[in-house]
């Protein structure tokens, strides 16, 4: 301890040195200055035998009559010194001569100091985020991010085979990954920002997802992102799978946006207070997460957005009570040739190999129009969701206009007390961190101890309606039974279980209707 605190005080006497600073060492050349007179005449602290900082007493002829005693002892002669003991007269002018040198070092010394302040600073806010890793140029952060979620599920039907529509009317039981993510993102001086996420669940067939470059503290449009990117309806969507309660996303909400992410440019923004949050922006309707990209002389562009408000947020519990309210807009603008986006399909909330519900590619479609409607409220451990979707789909060649809509809503619990935050600046869920984190360990008494971590369960009911004049892409209700143990906040394992049913759904062999059950269960982490 002694040698560190002594080599704090020579490194801070040498940084005065090199700062090209006046030293009061120069006044006495005769005499060799010791590190103890040195650190007398810096004015820096000296510590005692225990460790403790002993408070500095100083005076320019304490330190004019140590360095005397040093030279009598080294027998080096020194007569300025011995003039300044002899003469008084001598020494006030000493001492005033050294008073201005060290008020001027003391100056520059606080100087110093903010300058190092200032790079703690810098220090901290990288090195407080473990997360941060070198990029390959200076003027730029990276930050690594992935996801693991490995799945199982198991489909019933009630008729043997079931419909085509149910995976050719033999819907198997499968085994494998949903999601294998792999990113990095971070910023680059002075105020862009980047992110680039692979998807290798796929296997051979690698998908990109999250894919943009970025300009934050603009003004009016606060944050520009130009790249793939989430288009701005469906809070389902919008939450992060990490974070929702349930394994698949409803009905409505994946067949209007499919996959969600397409290429474009977006300006976000929140205000002061954290009440409001807004998104809007210019999209491709076509996913081109494994082409990279569109090609086709008809742009098919929509411009959507969505304002949403935290009308409630009770700061006293930290969150654990909130209310949220959102609308939703887009005018979708298709073609009619054989590369029309028209078209709206979805699984059954679970992960079959084919969409039980689809409308087909929609003849005639010219443009569709779509409104929806999002509320959440959360009282402490309890939370309430739901969303409502209608899309008019507008069409020529002689088609009748039709009209899809559809909707859920759900309730959780915690059964172990935790609540699910709210990011009041996206207007979305945010991570669950339990109480206590999930661990089992053997003690040397021979007995055990453990940890259960958070216990969360759930039941969202979804409908949807994709049929309308001559379009059958199916009806269809479902339930399903969650279960969420979060191990901490990063893990969980999720358990489902769907009772469904899908009406009037003809794909290509008149309308046929089913009933299904269907279990899974889903390993995740991420990091």
């Amino acid at each position: 301890m002694a040698n560190t605190k002594r080599a704090v005080r020579r490194a801070l006497m040498l940084l005065l040195s090199i700062s090209g600073a006046a030293s009061p060492f120069t006044v006495i050349a005769t005499a060799t200055a010791d590190e103890s007179s040195l650190a007398q005449a810096m004015m820096l602290p000296e510590f005692d035998t225990a460790g403790q900082v002993v408070p500095v007493r100083y005076s320019s002829a304490l330190w004019a009559n140590n360095l005397a005693d040093q030279a009598a002892e080294e027998g080096t002669p020194d007569e300025n010194v011995g003039q300044s003991n002899a003469d008084d007269d001598s020494a006030d002018d000493d001492d005033a001569d050294q008073d201005d040198k060290y008020a001027a070092l003391s100056k520059q010394f606080a100087e110093l100091e903010k300058k190092l302040e200032k790079i703690e600073g810098a220090v901290d806010d990288v090195a407080g985020d473990k997360s941060i890793v070198h990029s390959g140029s200076s003027n730029s952060t990276m930050k690594i991010s992935g996801r693991v979620h490995a799945d199982a599920w198991g489909f019933d039907t009630e008729d043997d085979p079931a419909p085509s529509f149910m995976d050719g009317g033999d819907p198997q039981n499968r085994l494998g990954f949903r999601r294998l993510r792999f990113g990095v993102s971070g910023k680059v001086k002075d105020n862009m920002l980047y992110k680039i996420e692979a998807e290798f669940a796929g296997g051979s067939n690698v998908e990109f997802r999250d894919a943009y470059l970025g300009w934050t503290d603009l003004p009016v449009l606060r944050t520009v992102l130009l790249g793939n990117q989430k288009r701005p309806y469906g809070l389902d969507h919008l939450n992060s799978s990490r974070y929702n309660v349930f394994m698949e996303r409803p009905f409505v909400i994946e067949a209007i946006n499919q996959d969600a992410r397409r290429l474009g440019l977006a300006s976000y923004g929140v205000s002061e207070n954290q009440r409001w949050n807004w998104r809007y922006g210019v999209y491709n309707q076509r996913n081109v997460q494994s082409l990279g990209n569109y090609i086709d002389d008809h742009l098919q562009l929509e411009v959507t957005g969505r304002l949403a408000n935290t009308i409630w947020y009770d700061e006293v519990s930290g969150g654990r009570g909130y209310a949220h309210w959102a609308i939703s807009g887009s005018h979708a603008d298709s073609t009619t040739n054989a590369t029309n986006e028209a078209r709206f399909r979805t699984r059954p909330e679970a992960r079959s190999s084919a969409r039980w519900i689809d409308t087909g590619r929609i003849d005639g479609a010219d443009y569709f129009d779509l409104m929806g409607l999002e509320g959440v409220v959360n009282v402490g451990r309890v939370q309430v969701v739901g969303e409502y979707q209608s899309l008019w789909q507008s069409r020529d060649q002689g088609f009748n206009d039709t009209r899809f809509d559809g909707g859920y809503v759900y309730a959780s619990y915690f059964l172990t007390g935790e609540h699910m935050p709210w990011d009041r600046e996206s207007g979305t869920l945010g991570r669950v961190k339990p109480f206590q984190n999930f661990w089992l360990v053997d003690k040397c008494d021979g007995c055990r101890d453990a940890g259960w971590g958070a216990w969360q369960v759930a039941v969202r009911y979804s409908h949807a309606d994709f049929n309308d004049e001559d379009i059958l892409g199916g009806v269809g209700d479902s339930w399903t039974f969650g279960m969420n143990w979060h191990w901490n906040a990063n893990a969980r394992m999720q358990f489902n279980y769907i009772a469904g049913e899908i009406e009037d759904r003809d794909a290509g062999s008149g309308p046929e209707s089913g009933r299904y059950n269907i279990f899974g269960t889903r390993f995740m982490i991420d990091f």
